[in-house]
This record gives C-alpha cells, structure tokens and sequence, in this order.
C-alpha cells in the first residue's frame, strides 16, 4: 500500500511540474511587452488634395453671349478638396526611419507621424514598392527615437503567441494579441506573397504596423484582412524576412531591384506531371518566355519546368517568383529544368524587373466575334478556326493556328475554360484544323493514359498549359 502511495505521490508532482513548465509557454500579461514595444510604434495620417469638377454637364459649353454662359461658369471651376487617411508604423532607427505600408502613403502631399502618443513629426518618403506594399520614411527631426529590430519570420511557428499595436480607426497605441494561424498564405493581392496570417485583432488603420513575437522582434508587417466589416480573426503580415530585403533596397536607393528571368509561370498539376512523367507535381511551369529575356537568351522554351533555381528547390510555383525577385541583378545562376522527360541545367544571367518591358506590359481584352461553329463531341466543346483578325486584334504571333472555344458543355471534361481561350497545341502538336484537336483526344482514349497535354491562350492573352483527363 505505501508503495502505491508513493507512486501516485510521484506522478502527481510529476503531472504538477509538467503544468508549471509548460504554463511557461502560455503568457498571463502582455503589459510589460506592450509597454516597452509601444514607444517605437507610430501613427501615420496622411492628407491629399482630391481635384473634383462640378459641373452638372461635363464636357458641355454654352454658345458664346449665352445667357447660361455665366451662370453655369462657377459649376465648371474645378472643385479642391482635403483627403486624409490613417495608418500605423514602427521605427527601426534612432535617426527616425519609419517603416509602413506603401498604400497607406500612396499619392500623399503631406504625412504626419504621431510618436508616443503625442508628440507630432513631418515625414518624407525615402522609398516606397506598391510590388510588395512597404514605404520607407524619415521623420524630420534630430532628436533620437526608440527603434525595434527585425526577428527572423522562417522561425515563426503556426500556433506561436504575437502581439499587434497600432492605430485601428484612429485609436493609436492600442494592442491586441493572438497567435500566428498559418504561414505562406497568398490571398491575390500582388505577385509576391507569403503572408503570415493571425488571429490578432487587425482593422482599418493597422496597416503597416508591426507584429511582434514574445521577444519584442518584429517578425511581420500588418497589411491586410479578410473582409471588409472589420475583424473576423483573419489579418495577414508581410514576413519580416522578405520584408527587410525590400527595405534595406529602399533605403540604399530610394527604388527595388529585382531579378527577372522573363517568364510567365503557372502550376504544375497532377495531369501534367504524369503527362511530363515527373515523379510528381513540383516546379513551376514556363507558359511564355518574353522575348530578349534573359531566360530567352539562356535558350528557356515554353513547357519547360523549373525544378530549381540558383539551388534552392522549387516546390510550388508560387515560390519562384520571390525567390528570383530577391536574387541580386546580373548574377547568373544555375537553373535545372525538366524538358523531354529528363533533367538539365541552364545558365541564366539575371535581368532587372523594374526596367523590362515585361514589368510595364498591359493586357487587352478583346470580343470574341462569331463565326463558323464545329463541334468536337469527345470533348463536348464548340469551336471556331482562328483568323487573321484574331491574331491582330489579340496581338498574338503571326504564325499562331488554333481554335477558339465558343461553347462549352456543363459535363465537359475541360469545363474550367471560358468561351474566348483558345487551343493551339495539343500533345505538344499545332491545332491547325478541327480534325487535328480530334485524332489526339481518340489517340488519348484509345491508350492507357487517357490524359492529353494542352496548350491555350486564355482570355488575357496569357499562354497556358492544362492538363485534360478525358475519362
């Protein structure tokens, strides 16, 4: 009996000290941290002169000794108006560097930063990148500041403890807490992304302020929410990592240097591994190389999958394009691509981004214009042949032959595709007629695989590859 005792004796301290050690982990205030993080945090208000026309006819002029000429003249002066908006900040120097959204300065004629609550500083832009949403300024002021330092963002676990202070509605300095909800999250707002999503509550007004982990660092810039009626539990935060890449730039030329390869990319999906007999959907697929790229020069072809680049292994498609965007212009590096079924590597020297014609490129829309209609029933689409006008009006190359969709049936097996794509490849061979797209789609039925490789130009103009499962 008294070694029972003894037993239950030990696991209850056990049991006991497990609480107390993992308590540890749990915070029961905030106070202390929120104390010490609250000075090197600011509010931002920013005030711009919106031009607006009040004249009730626009464009409209009276007959010159019109008796309405004058009465109508006051209507068409141009009407001036002050804007303001908020947002939030954090210092990172002593000498005053601020750190805050781009959208929240976007277009402002004057910017005023609240310190500690009440004390008021002008401030000018040294940098800002809409690309990634981070503005860089400097409040004009000799005094020294209270600044906080970057945490490292890749240690960042979903589960751990952070703060988030700002200026929600305009209540500056307020905190709220949470924990981190998920990591590389990608919610359409830009090119680059890999957000850190919390629970902390963030609102109108958070944005550009920092998020801290327990030991003070920022480990994430607040940027945006799910929703427009507030707070759901559901912000996202640019990662401190990519962020001071971008920031350091900013700071050092007053714009972004990314690399640039040159191509248009998409995901590797399931069928087009299995078309490609890639052990399994990884990479990220070329759709188009822009002309006089370096990816161009380095001989990179569309259908080309990139497995890696400049050795670090490309997983999904969307990490591409920021890992190649943080890598120094003019470097050449070693990218390994799967062409034909098997591994080789490339040479490519990086270009510059801000200054290719594929960063200024804007997209037309066109009307798709009927005219004769075939039918292929195994894919249970309609089409029509592609014509000149076509080619011109979409400014597609001259030599492009394919077919426009312009129905598709419900129960399609390519039913994701709009009317207006067209087909130009199939299996890797040029669509020039109805009877071409038919032998492989029978080809494809009659084989094991059942799979087929395509290619389209959507309605954007973009040149995609798809992998269509026929049965």
């Amino acid at each position: 009996m008294k070694k029972v005792k003894i037993i239950l004796v030990t696991l209850l301290i056990t049991f006991s000290f497990s609480i107390k050690s993992n308590s540890k982990t749990v915070p029961t205030s905030f106070a202390d941290l929120a104390e010490r993080l609250m000075p090197s945090v600011v509010n931002i208000s920013t005030t711009t002169t919106v031009i607006t026309n009040t004249n009730p006819f626009p464009g409209f002029k009276f007959p010159p000794g019109s008796p309405f000429e004058d009465m109508f003249k006051e209507f068409g002066t141009p009407q001036k108006r002050q804007s303001s908006a908020l947002g939030s900040g954090f210092i990172i120097d002593e000498k005053g560097i601020v750190i805050t959204n781009n959208h929240v300065i976007q277009d402002a004629e004057d910017i005023v930063v609240r310190v500690d609550g009440d004390k008021e500083y002008k401030a000018t832009i040294i940098g800002q990148d809409p690309l990634s949403d981070i503005a860089v300024l400097k409040i004009e002021s000799k005094e020294k500041f209270t600044p906080v330092k970057f945490g490292n963002s890749d240690k960042a676990r979903i589960g751990d403890w952070v703060i988030a202070i700002g200026n929600p509605f305009g209540l500056g300095g307020t905190v709220t807490s949470g924990i981190i909800s998920a990591r590389n999250r990608s919610i359409g707002l830009s090119r680059y992304e890999d957000y850190i999503q919390t629970d902390a509550s963030i609102n109108s007004g958070n944005s550009g302020g920092p998020l801290f982990n327990m030991n003070g660092d920022v480990i994430g810039i607040n940027t945006a929410i799910l929703g427009q009626s507030g707070s759901i539990g559901i912000g996202f935060s640019i990662p401190s990592n990519s962020a001071e890449k971008v920031i350091d730039q900013l700071i050092e030329f007053g714009e972004t240097k990314r690399g640039w390869l040159g191509v248009r990319i998409q995901v590797v999906t399931k069928e087009i591994a299995d078309v490609e007999k890639l052990d399994k959907p990884r990479g990220a697929l070329v759709a188009s190389v822009a002309k006089k790229s370096p990816s161009d020069k380095a001989g990179i072809k569309s259908g080309d999958i990139i497995l890696e680049f400049n050795g670090t292994k490309i997983n999904e498609m969307k990490e591409l394009p920021m890992i190649v965007a943080q890598t120094k212009v003019g470097k050449t590096v070693d990218v390994k691509i799967w062409r034909n079924k098997k591994e080789i590597t490339k040479k490519i020297k990086l270009g510059r981004l801000e200054t290719s014609e594929d960063f200024n490129e804007k997209k037309k829309k066109t009307e798709t214009k009927k005219l004769e209609n075939l039918e292929i029933k195994s894919l249970k689409i309609t089409v029509r042949l592609l014509n000149k006008k076509d080619i011109e009006e979409r400014k597609l190359p001259n030599q492009t032959t394919g077919l426009v969709i312009t129905k598709i049936d419900e129960n399609s097996p390519v039913n994701y595709l709009k009317i207006g794509d067209i087909i130009v490849e199939a299996q890797k061979k040029k669509i020039k007629s109805k009877n071409d797209l038919e032998k492989i789609v029978e080809a494809a039925l009659k084989s094991s695989q059942k799979t087929i490789l395509i290619v389209i130009y959507n309605n954007q103009n973009q040149k995609r590859y798809i992998g269509v499962k026929l049965d």
